[in-house]
């Protein structure tokens, strides 16, 4: 039986962790845990989102935007997190529409994928 999800992970290029924390621990908000020991010598970093963690790990040769694969994030207030996106001249990018939603989606500075989503 599968019981729920416990982590998801990304990557970002090798040697590019600083960046990533920029990105996602100060602009949005997303607080660093600490990795285990035997973990820490592969590069990258994990971050708690909610109940979850989402780890952030190092890979080269890989062009993000060439994927639809994403994580969600379930916010709040979108138009809040639109204006501190734009703030930072991330290109804010129209979703599909879905029934009982308001969403949009990014590109992090790797490239990955990212969706904001509220229900309404």
């Amino acid at each position: 039986m599968i019981l729920g999800i416990h982590h998801a992970q990304i990557t970002i290029p090798k040697n590019s962790e600083e960046q990533g924390k920029q990105f996602y621990c100060n602009i949005l908000g997303l607080r660093e845990i600490e990795k285990p020991d035997s973990l820490k010598g592969r590069g990258g970093f994990w971050i708690q989102v909610g109940d979850k963690e989402v780890h952030v790990g190092t890979e080269d040769g890989f062009d993000r935007l060439t994927t639809k694969s994403h994580i969600a994030y379930q916010v709040e207030d979108i138009s809040q997190w639109k204006k501190v996106l734009e703030k930072q001249n991330i290109k804010i990018l129209d979703s599909i529409p879905i029934p009982n939603y308001e969403r949009f989606e990014f590109r992090d500075p790797f490239g990955n994928r990212v969706e904001m989503i509220q229900e309404i």
